[in-house]
Order: structure tokens, then C-alpha cells, then sequence
């Protein structure tokens, strides 16, 4: 796994993991980053010339909440069958 700095703009969250989301956890995630930062980059994977999210919902929404553009990730190789 590689870890890199990308545009926020560059991910693609499935429809399946939006139904996941807790405004409530978003925000107690974006009170704590502000104080801590980032402490857990989230995870990607590549895809159709974006990053698709694997891991970290909360995170993602709790960094667009306060404004940012880029977010540190993991980026993981897709699984092979």
C-alpha cells in the first residue's frame, strides 16, 4: 500500500456505502481532526480514471465538512479473482 495526498474531487463513493453515513459521526470525526488531525488516512483503490472509496466514509464527509480539498489515502491494489 502506498500512501499519497489526492483531490477529494478525484473519489468516488458506491451508492452502497452513502447509505452507511451518521451526520452525527461526521461531525464529532471533523470536531476531532480540527484538534488532532488526519490520524488514519482513508483507503482507495483505482478505477475508471478515479479512486473508488474502500475505507473511511466518516472521514471523507468529516474532511469535506471543513472545507479541504485533499485527503491523505492508502491507496490498495484492487482484488484479483
Amino acid at each position: 500500500m502506498k500512501s499519497s495526498v489526492i483531490k477529494i474531487a478525484e473519489i468516488y463513493v458506491p451508492t452502497k456505502r452513502r447509505g452507511t453515513l451518521d451526520p452525527g459521526k461526521v461531525e464529532v470525526l471533523a470536531e476531532r481532526i480540527l484538534e488532532d488531525g488526519l490520524l488514519v488516512p482513508i483507503q482507495v483503490r483505482r478505477g475508471n480514471n478515479r479512486y473508488v472509496l474502500i475505507e473511511g466514509l466518516h472521514r471523507l464527509e468529516a474532511m469535506k465538512s471543513l472545507g479541504e480539498a485533499d485527503i491523505e489515502a492508502l491507496i490498495v491494489a484492487a482484488r484479483r479473482h
